[in-house]
């Protein structure tokens, strides 16, 4: 559609306040806002939850195999290293660990509390980078012998530094003449991690496989074995390669399965959010809406003038639509730029916040996340700008076809 600079200059007129009220109207101004504030806060909050998303997969599967192999019957898997070597032939497969897992009760200064532990081989320590590359206290050579390695909540909780011995109880006791008598053993702290997720830096220990398997009892054998693909969004195909590998030997589990409640529930407060953040965008056009109608009943002399003297109803027609369509274009463009600014900024922004409240906004305990994470994904962000101004000039086109229909002879009469 072409606007005449007649009708863009009639246009912009209309816009203007007219008893020096500013730049734009208040009515115009507040739908300005409202636009602008319901297509920033639409951004800011897709690209948190894609953010969000991101953090927890990346994490969960750098501390988890992408696929874990099991016994076929519940207990331990035997004959694992040729499981192994077998898998690890297969296309696709990037690494495969042995992995002894159980739970364990952590005695410490008279206080118990419960943890994870998990015993890896130490190449497989140093190869995974999530924990490699997130050493805070300590070296990943410490990972060696009988030391293990704990998350820094974990250290901080317990008062924990490298060297220090932590005691861990199993949940096996150790049969005796007096009944059963609790198995319990201290390991020196070689390294502490950070991997920036609190379940695993407040409630994990890892430790050497051979010791792993001393403690737990799984001479010879481990829990599963966890495998690496190169895509694990292609998780179905790498399930089936895997398959052909162990036959009936093993059974194979992904993390899909393993975290489909999780990440289902996710992406259904990703889906809900994204329909109800729209209504303030549909809210803002419903105000679009109502302005240009008060426009039209205010400038109805004025429109009843413009067609006297030879404006048609065309022309009436695209200056409203040009006065609300700019309040849209101009509120989205405002929006767009405060919505990706704040996203670029929202870990500092969220910091000064803090700083200025005194209070914290993002709890890791509550958010599994120790920062606050923003993935902005510009298809989505075109998504929701094309529908403001989708919705934006669909809210001018009922009020500009009102002012075209209005008869100059009825408005002229009535002033």
């Amino acid at each position: 559609m072409i606007f005449s600079p007649f009708e863009r200059m009639v246009a912009m007129r209309y816009l203007r306040a007219r008893r020096q009220e500013g730049f734009i109207s208040v009515i115009a101004g507040f739908s300005l806002m409202g636009i602008g504030l319901g297509v920033a806060t639409l951004i800011i909050v897709m690209a948190v939850m894609n953010g969000f998303r991101a953090e927890l997969l990346g994490r969960v599967l750098g501390l988890n195999g992408h696929l874990n192999v099991f016994s076929m019957v519940p207990g331990p898997l035997a004959d694992f290293d040729d499981l192994a070597v077998r898998i690890r032939t297969r296309p696709g497969v990037v690494n495969v660990t042995p992995t002894v897992e159980g739970q364990a009760l952590i005695s410490m200064h008279g206080s118990a509390s419960g943890a994870v532990v998990r015993a890896i081989r130490p190449e497989d320590f140093r190869v995974r980078p999530t924990l490699s590359t997130n050493i805070v206290e300590g070296s990943v050579n410490n990972f060696a012998e009988d030391r293990v390695a704990i998350g820094y909540r974990m250290a901080q909780r317990l008062g924990l530094r490298v060297g220090d011995s932590l005691t861990l109880i199993a949940p096996q006791g150790k049969s005796s003449a007096f009944g059963t008598i609790p198995r319990m053993r201290a390991y020196p702290v070689g390294a502490i991690f950070n991997v920036g997720m609190f379940e695993y830096d407040n409630n994990f220990v890892f430790m050497p496989l051979e010791t792993g398997q001393v403690f737990f009892q799984h001479q010879g054998t481990v829990s599963s074995l966890e495998v690496f693909v190169k895509d694990p969004n292609s998780v179905y195909q790498a399930v089936a390669t895997v398959l052909t590998a162990v036959g009936n030997r093993a059974r194979v589990i992904d993390w899909q399965q393993t975290n489909t409640s999780f990440f289902t529930a996710l992406q259904v407060e990703r889906n809900v959010m994204f329909l109800i953040l729209t209504l303030i965008i549909l809210v803002a056009a419903f105000n679009i809406i109502s302005s240009l109608i008060m426009l039209v009943k205010d400038k109805g002399r004025d429109i009843a003038i413009l067609r006297t003297m030879g404006a048609t109803r065309g022309m009436i027609m695209r200056i409203f639509l040009l006065s609300g369509a700019s309040v849209g274009v101009v509120g989205t463009l405002f929006g767009l730029v405060l919505g990706v600014t704040f996203c670029q900024n929202i870990e500092a922004i969220r910091q000064a916040i803090q700083s200025l409240s005194g209070t914290e906004l993002f709890s890791a305990e509550i958010y599994f996340l120790s920062h606050l994470p923003a993935k902005l994904d510009w298809g989505e962000v075109s998504q929701v700008v094309l529908m403001a101004l989708g919705l934006s000039f669909a809210a001018t086109l009922y009020p500009s076809w009102r002012a075209a229909r209005l008869d100059p002879v009825e408005a002229l009469r009535y002033e």
